[in-house]
């Protein structure tokens, strides 16, 4: 069979890249990742003009009916955003937000305790990151707005509480899944002498990227931190301006509440929300163990979850308290209408997003983009660069195809058949490098569905949240590099750790003398 020319090679980065740097040059996200699909397509049929139609097509039918059935997946998704929509316009419109935001603003005094809210707020909603960053983002954002503070600090917020907290816990659905590869990674090289459990543990310790990220959000919680693109919108937010309403209104549901409602008709609505989301994982867990005739645990059923499904019943559920609370303030006709209509329309630009950018990973994934990454470093090198290059390869397959857990499907295989074959110690500090690389990749991406969501779950403009969280992201690599260049050379978590530390401080340090400098400068 005669090899494709562009197939897993330099061409198949083209796409991804030129989306990238399209997206932060113009700002136009749908239209930069129409740009890379259009390529994408076109490279993978030979710019045959029909057969790349035709391709298209098929691709785009896939998302949302393939082999016959619904794409499961990706109908839950989009149909909890669109009930997320309505719940969010329906809690607005019954004056719950604003009772919330009222309430909130008696006992909370100032922005830096809206802020320690929004943080603290993850260790209830870890069990999955999409679930974290929409519903957290409901919850905050009247809070964070009272108090002046940007949506795009509050999108900053979301996204770095949600997968660094989520890639560390075992019980979440980001956990369940590594764990499953893991296992399966040991048992194929006979590895014995960790469970896939005690070995999620450990490498979770050695996920400098989730450690340092965490440590980031409570010190920019604390001291500001504010730099770059992030100050000027924290500036303007002071000024009443709570995002760049030059580029429009952002995804999400505009406050349109008529009279201050009640607190306990949103505490009711995210309360059913979670609980009914956390059963439902459960329970699609359990069910789909009996299916297997596989013992029951709680690891085992979130290992096997459903959570597309348990998120829309979750979603419903919540809807229908939503329901009853416009019943008891009888809701005209028209107001129903207006309603349901306002948050539909809120979460289209979200959709849309995360169709293109759906389209354009399932493309890069027949270009066969990270392979090729991995294929580049597969050579001859020092044994201590191993950890530091898995991160790095890791970052930029996440960050050129926008999803981490792809990322940990194809990386996480190659990084164990790497260290395997130069030193065994090296297999767990290997692919926790993996895991954290994949994170940093995906947070910097703008066509990743976790960053997108963040962007809708605070209402943010996407390209906004992308930029501001830059400065952020990048440090923290810095630091996860310098940690595993000191792990890949020591073998010494603790030196690591050190090591790591000791690079935090000097960044924060750059970054106290970088602020005074601009203060001066005003």
């Amino acid at each position: 069979m005669e090899s494709h020319p562009f197939i897993q090679t330099f061409w198949s980065l083209l796409p991804p890249l030129l989306a990238i740097v399209l997206a932060i040059l113009t700002r136009r996200v749908l239209l930069s990742l129409g740009v890379g699909i259009v390529l994408s397509i076109l490279l993978l049929e030979q710019f045959s003009p029909l057969a790349a139609i035709t391709h298209l097509y098929g691709n785009v039918t896939a998302l949302l009916w393939a082999d016959n059935t619904v794409n499961e997946w990706n109908v839950n998704i989009l149909l909890f955003l669109l009930l997320l929509g309505c719940i969010i316009s329906m809690l607005s419109r019954t004056g719950a937000t604003l009772a919330f935001a009222v309430w909130a603003q008696s006992r909370i005094k100032n922005r830096r305790q809206a802020k320690v809210m929004t943080g603290l707020l993850v260790f209830i909603f870890f069990i999955d990151d999409y679930f974290h960053s929409l519903s957290v983002g409901t919850i905050c954002r009247p809070v964070t707005d009272r108090f002046h503070i940007s949506r795009a600090k509050l999108a900053y917020l979301l996204d770095s509480t949600a997968a660094p907290v989520c890639v560390l816990m075992p019980v979440s659905s980001w956990g369940a899944y590594i764990i499953a590869l893991v296992g399966g990674i040991l048992t194929s090289y006979g590895v014995t002498g960790h469970s896939a459990l005690g070995a999620f543990l450990m490498m979770g310790a050695m996920n400098f990227y989730a450690i340092f990220t965490l440590l980031m959000v409570l010190l920019v919680i604390r001291g500001g931190w504010d730099l770059g693109a992030m100050a000027r919108h924290e500036q303007r937010a002071l000024n009443g301006e709570l995002f760049d309403s030059a580029k429009g209104t952002p995804p999400g549901v505009a406050d349109h509440s008529v009279t201050v409602g009640r607190v306990r008709d949103l505490f009711l609505a995210i309360g059913t929300l979670t609980l009914v989301t956390v059963l439902s994982l459960l329970l699609t867990g359990a069910q789909a163990l009996a299916q297997s005739q596989s013992e029951f645990s709680l690891l085992a059923a979130l290992e096997n979850t459903n959570v597309g499904r348990s998120l829309v019943f979750g979603g419903i559920a919540a809807l229908l308290v939503c329901f009853f609370a416009m019943l008891k303030h009888k809701a005209s006709a028209s107001d129903w209408g207006h309603t349901l209509k306002v948050g539909l329309k809120g979460m289209l630009p979200a959709i849309y997003i995360l169709l293109f950018a759906w389209t354009i990973a399932g493309l890069i994934g027949e270009l066969q983009t990270g392979k090729y990454l991995a294929s580049l470093v597969q050579q001859n090198m020092p044994v201590f660069l191993l950890p530091a290059i898995l991160f790095l390869l890791a970052g930029l397959m996440a960050f050129a195809t926008g999803t981490s857990w792809g990322t940990f499907g194809v990386m996480l295989p190659i990084a164990a058949d790497m260290t395997m074959a130069i030193d065994v110690q090296l297999l767990l500090p290997g692919m926790s490098a993996v895991m954290a690389g994949a994170v940093f990749g995906d947070h910097c991406s703008p066509i990743s569905d976790t960053t997108i969501l963040s962007s809708t779950g605070a209402s943010c403009h996407h390209i906004d949240h992308v930029v501001t969280q830059l400065p952020y992201t990048l440090s923290v690599a810095l630091v996860s590099v310098i940690g595993y260049l000191a792990l890949g050379y020591s073998a010494s978590l603790g030196m690591a750790l050190v090591a790591a530390l000791a690079a935090f401080m000097l960044v924060l340090a750059g970054w106290t003398w970088t602020q005074r400098t601009q203060a001066l400068a005003r």
